[in-house]
């Protein structure tokens, strides 16, 4: 089994066998991202992909029941591809229950839905995306790539091929100027996104990014503690997905919570209330990165 560079996953993707079958990220261009930045984009040689699937499928076999497709939108590649790789997934792994890959809006809709109801026969269950903000002010700022409505749209096409979604979004990602909207816009978002899964996770300014130069440049700033506090606080507060898994565990977060949404959402906004209060102490900067 070979990677290539850094191998990122989602935290609940811990026990998964991460397989690599791109290498970096087809769009690259959000501001804030150094994930991918030093690596040129491809899909690996199908057959070297296939060779490591059948690999881990002698090394692990029947202890492998989750596969991680990497790098940073693997839906990217084409149905024929992915058809091949889920193949040989099922073939290696005879305890498989699901696959699951980081997507973007752009590759959900460059896909027909045809193509994606089949993804899903074949295993593709759980797509993984990051609209990062609601606020098509901040998506255009961070060169996401796609607008709130195109998110919506995407995220509509993957329910009708019945995949799961586990959508992310960036607390700070509006700066100071835009911390309001880009909370409530957010909230909006994953209400029509409807994802099964919601994550918030706490902008990290990476220097040599984009966006880090723009903090050195005096034109962004994150904002402070207790705003991305009241952030989180609108998200949870505005946000009406039908049932949704809700975590702020990410070490990036200041305050990390674990509900469903809208079950918990008075318990969540009570220990968010504690913590601008001063009554519930928040991770340490030491403890938090990315």
């Amino acid at each position: 089994m070979r990677y290539e560079g850094d191998i990122y996953r989602p935290p609940s993707e811990a026990e998964s066998y991460i397989l690599q079958a791109t290498v970096g990220c087809s769009w690259n261009h959000c501001t804030y991202c150094d994930m991918y930045r030093r690596k040129v984009f491809r899909v690996r040689a199908l057959e070297e992909t296939l060779a490591d699937v059948a690999e881990a499928g002698r090394a692990y076999g029947d202890a492998v029941d989750k596969v991680f497709v990497a790098d940073g939108d693997a839906l990217v590649m084409d149905a024929a591809t992915w058809a091949a790789v889920l193949g040989a997934c099922r073939a290696a792994f005879p305890r498989l229950r699901r696959v699951s890959a980081y997507a973007t809006a752009r590759n959900l809709l460059e896909k027909t839905p045809e193509e994606l109801r089949t993804l899903r026969e074949e295993g593709l269950s759980l797509l993984y995306i990051g609209p990062e903000s609601g606020d098509d002010v901040v998506l255009k700022r961070i060169a996401k790539g796609a607008t709130a409505g195109e998110h919506v749209e995407a995220a509509h096409r993957a329910h009708a091929a019945g995949m799961k979604l586990s959508a992310i979004f960036l607390l700070g990602a509006g700066g100071v100027e835009r911390s309001a909207e880009h909370a409530r816009a957010s909230a909006a978002l994953a209400t029509e996104m409807d994802p099964r899964f919601v994550s918030l996770l706490t902008l990290t300014v990476i220097p040599g990014t984009p966006l880090g130069r723009q903090e050195e440049r005096g034109d962004f700033r994150v904002p402070e503690v207790p705003a991305l506090l009241r952030e989180l606080r609108t998200f949870i507060d505005l946000a009406r997905p039908s049932d949704a898994i809700f975590r702020t565990n990410h070490a990036s977060n200041w305050l990390p919570l674990a509900g469903r949404l809208p079950r918990d959402r008075e318990p969540m906004l009570e220990a968010i209330d504690a913590a601008l209060d001063g009554r519930v102490p928040l991770r340490p900067d030491w403890a938090r990165g990315l």
